[in-house]
């Protein structure tokens, strides 16, 4: 079983940027496709940001045009920059990793975006 591991998580003022890092134990090139989720609090997990092997990304349309998702298959890392965020990105921000078909999570890392 693979594991993930997010990092990068804070606490941000609106208008700011963070960078998250998800660092798999497995060769990410193995995986059909990487995700990021999100879960604020009361609240279901939501789609954020996709990739597959191809590099074609795909995003909600809450953060289409804020968030990029990448990722390198050296390092075993998918990434998520966050620009511009706002409040309403508050939430635990989890990545996941889609291999055949198991589906792998992280634990999460906490997004806090407040003046």
């Amino acid at each position: 079983q693979e594991h993930l591991v997010e990092s990068g998580g804070g606490l941000v003022q609106p208008g700011g940027s963070l960078r998250l890092s998800c660092v798999s134990s497995g060769n990410i090139s193995s995986a059909s496709s990487l995700s990021w989720y999100r879960q604020a609090p009361g609240q279901e997990r939501e789609f954020v940001a996709i990739i597959d092997t191809a590099g074609l990304a795909g995003y909600a349309r809450s953060v289409q045009g804020r968030f990029t998702i990448a990722r390198d298959d050296a390092k075993n890392t998918v990434t998520l920059q966050m620009n511009n965020l706002k409040p309403e990105d508050t939430a635990v921000y989890y990545c996941n990793s889609l291999v055949g078909r198991r589906v792998y999570w992280g634990q999460g890392t906490q997004v806090t975006v407040s003046s």
